[in-house]
């Protein structure tokens, strides 16, 4: 069983799936956390929460509608950690304000909560309109829409839509 197991050509199939397998495990990973510091709850939230520099706690960051909104947390508070050195999700979106002086962990969790709950808000609206804007064109052409697409099958065609046709 062992040489059949180091086989050349074996050991390169074996390799082959191995390689298959962690792409495919990379992919799945990239589409469960799209974004550091963040991840989805079983119930569909996003969540964002962080290392504190040289100890085993967490800093919670909250949670949150979207993705993105979890991810801007995030980026705050990396940012306040570790400076403009840090990895960030949305570099171009970061204001340094100098605004907090005390970087203890529960104003950077005020700061990071207060970005997400902004960035939440905005997405929240945004889908809100755009689900809005689309129901409303949807209901202003239901009718023709209808009268179009589905005739009415129990109704014998009239002499004037069999000309319509021709």
């Amino acid at each position: 069983m062992l040489s059949f197991l180091n086989h050349p050509h074996k050991r390169e199939q074996r390799s082959g799936i191995m390689m298959e397998g962690e792409k495919r495990k990379q992919r799945q990973h990239q589409q469960d956390k799209p974004y550091r510091g963040i991840r989805m709850r079983k119930w569909g939230k996003w969540v964002a929460e962080i290392r504190e520099p040289n100890k085993r706690s967490r800093i919670w960051l909250g949670s949150y509608s979207s993705p993105v909104a979890a991810a801007r947390a995030y980026d705050t508070a990396v940012f306040y950690l570790r400076g403009p050195s840090a990895r960030l999700n949305f570099p171009e979106c970061i204001v340094d304000d100098h605004e907090i002086h005390d970087l203890s962990a529960a104003s950077i969790r005020k700061k990071a909560t207060e970005v997400g709950a902004r960035v939440d808000a905005l997405q929240t609206a945004i889908h809100n309109s755009t689900v809005n804007s689309v129901e409303s064109n949807c209901n202003s052409n239901s009718k023709s829409t209808r009268m179009m697409m589905k005739p009415d099958l129990n109704e014998y065609p009239s002499p004037e839509s069999c000309d319509e046709d021709n």
